[in-house]
């Protein structure tokens, strides 16, 4: 009954996450958004690149390889995609000179998938283009299984001229099988994900146990490929079995990394770290954190209840 009524909660919370008038309302009035943020802060960078910043050279004195994504989605106009391509090429030129141990993550839908697929691809060249200079990677983010098709596409089309493109992949769907078998033949990273948003059942297979074996049957194939990858998970039990594929391929450090999402479980990630095996944390920024602290909760429904401890402290 229990873990019902959390399957209940995660899925209540995946729907929401994609409601687009509730995280406008929320966006746009001033109490509820600072109310709701101070759940939200537990896992995010800050409202800005310079706060963010802060929190990656913590990390990276502690030994921590870092992501940092400039958060949205869905992007409705060319000026807001062409806004969001010049905040991700700062972030390329901060890493830069800041020196900072850190990657790019970002959703298509941000920078114009959503208006049009070359708009979408002519700002990914340029952010991929300023990043390259220092051979930094740029990791593509997974989004809604609708638009999976153009992600692909354009990743492939990106990655034939820039090589520090990686894309992310879900675990859970069911066309991911196919999908693997044929970017597993490109050169970028595959970041793989169990996957967060809401799906139609046909479309997808719930957590569990069929689920952890899938996903470990992918990193299986990445690792003994010597294929580089990220193993994007929180699960315990999938890092241990991990490891258990990096003793037997003899992987080296250069070709994998465990990643974990800055305030979840990072105590999991220090321990790997400390223990030799490349790490990394992922952290996000900008005020678009509604659907990312909604998904965040869906994965843990019981960190609803941090939450409002969060909110009311």
């Amino acid at each position: 009954m229990e873990q019902d009524l959390i399957l209940m909660g995660a899925n209540a919370l995946r729907k929401a996450a994609m409601n687009d008038k509730a995280k406008e309302y929320i966006l746009s009035n001033e109490v509820l958004f600072k109310t709701i943020k101070k759940a939200a802060d537990r896992f995010i960078g800050g409202e800005t690149l310079e706060e963010t910043i802060l929190k990656v050279k913590e990390q990276n004195k502690e030994g921590f390889k870092c992501s940092m994504e400039f958060m949205g989605e869905n992007t409705q106009t060319e000026k807001e995609a062409n806004d969001a391509a010049s905040e991700f090429i700062r972030i390329a030129q901060s890493i830069k000179n800041q020196n900072l141990n850190s990657t790019i993550s970002l959703d298509l839908s941000h920078i114009g998938l959503s208006i049009s697929h070359d708009l979408c691809f002519n700002n990914l060249a340029t952010i991929c283009q300023e990043a390259e200079k220092q051979n930094i990677e740029v990791t593509i983010s997974a989004e809604n299984v609708e638009i999976t098709d153009a992600i692909i596409g354009i990743y492939k089309k990106a990655s034939q001229t820039y090589e520090n493109t990686s894309i992310t992949l879900q675990a859970y769907l069911h066309r991911t099988n196919d999908d693997f078998k044929e970017l597993i033949q490109e050169k970028g990273r595959i970041r793989m994900v169990k996957g967060a948003f809401d799906t139609p059942k046909h479309l997808s297979i719930a957590r569990g146990s069929e689920l952890n074996e899938r996903y470990l049957y992918f990193v299986d194939q990445l690792l003994s490929k010597n294929h580089r990858c990220a193993i994007a998970t929180h699960h315990s039990l999938i890092q241990q079995e991990t490891i258990a594929l990096i003793q037997k391929y003899k992987t080296s450090n250069d070709i994998y990394e465990f990643e974990s999402l800055y305030g979840i479980q990072n105590d999991q990630l220090r321990i790997l770290k400390e223990q030799g095996y490349a790490t990394k944390l992922y952290f996000v920024y900008g005020k678009e954190w509604y659907l990312y602290l909604c998904n965040r909760i869906a994965e843990y429904p019981l960190n609803l209840f941090q939450a409002l401890n969060d909110i009311v402290s």
